[in-house]
């Protein structure tokens, strides 16, 4: 895919999307920076890329000086960003907009909408100096939906859709692209947490029940958005920006799943 020798950075690093993206840059030949709040995950991450350039930065991505910090270390270590995926996201409480919790709201505003703002605001004078990049924001099928039970994840994560578009108009004169992907139902840690809350503790059900939204009839796995993502990072996508792709199995395309 071209990204032999490019140096990304990845937010939400440790985490199963952000994971599975580093593993398919780096056996594409990418030097990667991950990015995470659990430094003990970050260390499994990285032994789980042997033979890899990769560097790892534990960080808050609410903090404007945490993110700053980590990509003056992708600076310091690279001297560079050719590609940035801005995925490091929360899932928050399963409660209706009436009953939701005021500090969970601030919460998942915070790091789902705040957190991805920082790092455009942070990363895309980078690439606009060197006069090229690429940009992948993480979404969801709620940038184009309402999920009942998840106010602050729906209305952090349309506000991404709009970060995107936005920050691709204007950075597009200075050759940097910026998508987003929007994941629908992907069989990660944050959706066996949700499927735990919203199934009252039958996981398994849960999952089979939550694929059965996809006329797909089945969850993704994170590596099917991952080579997604990692296709619009690479010179393969350089006419593609503003864009936000869903990675659903359809799941948005209609009403119900065809059965």
């Amino acid at each position: 895919m071209g990204m032999e020798g490019k140096v990304v950075v990845i937010t939400g690093g440790a985490g199963g999307i952000g994971s599975a993206t580093a593993k398919i840059l780096a056996d594409g030949g990418a030097a990667l920076l991950l990015v995470d709040r659990d430094a003990g995950a970050l260390d499994r991450a990285k032994a789980a890329l042997p033979g890899a350039r990769v560097e790892t930065f534990v960080a808050d991505v609410t903090r404007s000086e945490d993110v700053q910090a980590y990509v003056a270390k992708a600076k310091e270590v690279f001297g560079r960003i050719d590609g940035f995926f801005n995925n490091a996201g929360i899932e928050g409480a399963v409660a209706y907009l009436t009953d939701y919790p005021e500090d969970v709201f601030d919460q998942v505003i915070a790091v789902n909408l705040k957190g991805v703002f920082l790092g455009l605001r942070h990363v895309l004078p980078v690439m606009i100096e060197q006069g090229s990049g690429a940009v992948v924001c993480t979404g969801s099928i709620a940038s184009e939906r309402g999920l009942a039970g998840s106010g602050a994840y729906n209305a952090a994560k349309h506000a991404v859709a709009g970060l995107t578009k936005t920050a691709a108009v204007e950075s597009g004169r200075h050759g940097v692209r910026v998508n987003c992907v929007e994941p629908g139902m992907i069989e990660t840690r944050m959706l066996r947490d949700l499927a735990d809350t919203i199934f009252k503790g039958d996981i398994e059900a849960g999952l089979k029940a939550l694929g059965q939204a996809a006329p797909l009839g089945r969850l993704a796995q994170p590596a099917e958005v991952a080579e997604v993502v990692a296709f619009l990072l690479s010179d393969q996508a350089s006419f593609v920006s503003g864009a936000c792709w869903p990675v659903d199995g359809a799941a948005m395309a209609g009403l119900g799943n065809g059965a």
